[in-house]
């Protein structure tokens, strides 16, 4: 397998594309906020990965003239939608101080981690006693291989329906996923049977 890095300096000559400069951490927010705003979505600028393959010129220049005539608002929109959502998370980050991150800590291990286990471990077992099939939790090896649990021999992730709006996430999973919703009075759990036949 060969490997190949390609500094910005090169891929700025091969791309024939200037590179913006930000501060260090910046583009982490930036991309942080617009997955909540959503400001970059193709209902907002456009299915770029098609767009692209429409444009037939060869310089960045010709691709903004094409581009904007094409999508006149687009990056006007896009960043007053990212610009609102900045303005929103910059209040709650403002807000956070010590005692905050501390709550925050503990509460991470302290209840989600226990809540966390002890609902996989309840959804798998509800999961596989609807099914008729026997289920275990997985061990320390499986789980690095992103594995929570099995019904029968199908290994299956549990998780929270928060997850699907955690875009940000690039997380690869090639098993089965269970979602759940805590409720007031339970847990509402979302997972396709047929995934376990």
């Amino acid at each position: 397998m060969a490997k190949l890095k390609l500094q910005n300096s090169e891929v700025e000559k091969l791309s024939n594309a200037s590179q913006y400069d930000f501060p260090k951490y910046a583009t982490q927010f930036i991309n942080l906020i617009n997955s909540n705003a959503q400001g970059t979505r193709p209902n907002v600028v456009g299915q770029m990965s098609e767009l692209i393959q429409e444009f037939d010129g060869s310089t960045l220049d010709e691709w903004i003239n094409w581009y904007t005539k094409r999508n006149p608002n687009a990056v006007t929109n896009a960043t007053e939608r990212i610009y609102a959502t900045y303005e929103k998370m910059r209040d709650a980050f403002n807000a956070i101080d010590r005692q905050m991150i501390e709550n925050w800590v503990k509460d991470l291990v302290y209840t989600k981690t226990y809540c966390g286990l002890k609902f996989q471990g309840a959804i798998i077992a509800a999961i596989a006693n609807e099914l008729g099939k026997t289920w275990r939790l997985a061990n320390v090896e499986e789980e690095s291989k992103g594995i929570d649990g099995f019904i029968g021999d199908q290994p299956i992730q549990i998780k929270s329906d928060t997850y699907k709006l955690e875009s940000r996430l690039s997380e690869k999973i090639d098993v089965p996923i269970v979602y759940y919703t805590k409720k007031k009075d339970g847990i509402a759990i979302n997972y396709n049977p047929l995934d376990f036949q």
